[in-house]
């Protein structure tokens, strides 16, 4: 079989991009060093097993040079205080399976003759704060207290998951490229990120997390979206990049999670105790990893001890994850699509394929699924 000329700059950028080893190639393709070298070539079907090991589209292994990966999207993120430029392979997927299902929700509701939503870019970074976080509970038919109605925070985190999505925001969570359990998501890399349009705006929120941030992760896209500024981001130690915008999201995110008014007169009682960030928790409902951070951005404790806190509670969620990962399965797959794709996204693509305005191919490339697991799907969801 005829061999096929590459570039060795694009073999290694191809397996550098994908975050593998050497040795992990070595052992997949064993010729990989003298493919390097130019001593020989792959074979067509090697360089297809190549392109897919490494997460690579086929043809940009035929190219001259990388290509150049940025995301159409600000991007805020950090790893020791150096800003992260390239994405990685499931990053970049990501972002463009939200983007498809966004510009389709887009054209869908337009055909539906909806509205755009009056508060996607409603304030500016020179809006108070406070009237800020007051504009989205409003939105939502919150009060400053609404967490305080639920029996837990994760309770409260489902809550506000399910208030964002019937707002008409679409709201994702998953800590792996769709369905690919083998192709886990990095917090390191992202948190989550938005995606700002005045007919569906998206938010996305890497389930790798630890769950005790997501609700702040939440918080902080929902400002991005009243802002009407879209950007990825991965909020290292929860605190935000050295930006305007960036500041001012997480600012209203802390006040829509835990007023400051309310934790003001609450702290008084607690700060002397033996554990004033699980009582507040307690209190608000929202994790102590969040009490922490708003505590800190009050005042109320220093940076040395905020980050002993968050040293700590890593260590613990690292120790909880292993736990769970040593249990035998991972859930109910149709319940996991109600957070991966999102219940009204999922209707409408379910409705518009029944109704015979969508192929049922264009179907499962929105939402991930197959044709059995999409039937099925859709008869959990209620729609024949």
């Amino acid at each position: 079989m005829s061999t096929i000329a590459v570039n060795s700059q694009i073999l290694n950028w191809a397996r550098e991009r994908s975050g593998l080893t050497v040795e992990y190639i070595l052992e997949k393709f064993p010729k990989f060093l003298k493919w390097m070298s130019g001593e020989e070539s792959p074979e067509l079907k090697q360089l297809e097993k190549f392109a897919h090991k490494t997460y690579t589209p086929l043809g940009y292994l035929f190219l001259q040079e990388p290509p150049d990966e940025t995301l159409p999207i600000p991007n805020f993120r950090t790893v020791k205080d150096k800003h992260i430029l390239r994405p990685s392979p499931n990053l970049i997927e990501t972002f463009h399976t939200m983007r498809r299902r966004q510009n389709w929700m887009h054209d869908y509701l337009i055909e539906e003759k909806e509205t755009p939503l009056p508060f996607v870019g409603s304030v500016t970074v020179d809006t108070d704060i406070k009237f800020a976080a007051k504009s989205i509970r409003d939105t939502f038919g919150l009060t400053t207290d609404w967490a305080a109605h639920y029996s837990t925070w994760r309770d409260a985190l489902a809550a506000l998951r399910n208030l964002v999505d019937r707002a008409g925001i679409l709201i994702a969570r998953n800590g792996v490229v769709g369905n690919n359990n083998y192709r886990k998501l990095d917090v390191a890399e992202f948190r989550g990120f938005v995606l700002i349009d005045n007919m569906a705006p998206l938010i996305f929120i890497n389930g790798a997390d630890f769950e005790g941030a997501q609700m702040f992760t939440i918080a902080h896209e929902l400002a991005h979206v009243w802002l009407g500024s879209g950007s990825i981001f991965n909020l290292a130690f929860l605190q935000p990049f050295d930006d305007n915008k960036e500041k001012f999201c997480n600012k209203v995110a802390a006040e829509f999670l835990v007023p400051e008014n309310e934790i003001r007169k609450a702290w008084k009682e607690v700060e002397n105790t033996k554990n004033p960030f699980g009582s507040l928790s307690k209190q608000f409902k929202v994790s102590t990893l969040v009490v922490a951070r708003r505590a800190l951005d009050l005042g109320f404790i220093n940076l040395t001890r905020f980050l002993a806190f968050y040293g700590k509670y890593k260590e613990e969620q690292e120790d909880l994850q292993l736990t769970k990962k040593s249990k035998k399965g991972g859930g109910d797959f149709y319940r996991n699509q109600n957070v991966r794709i999102g219940k009204r996204f999922a209707h409408a693509v379910i409705q518009a394929t029944k109704e015979g305005r969508l192929l049922y191919r264009d179907a499962y490339r929105l939402t991930g699924l197959h044709e059995k697991t999409f039937n099925e799907y859709s008869i959990k969801l209620g729609i024949n």
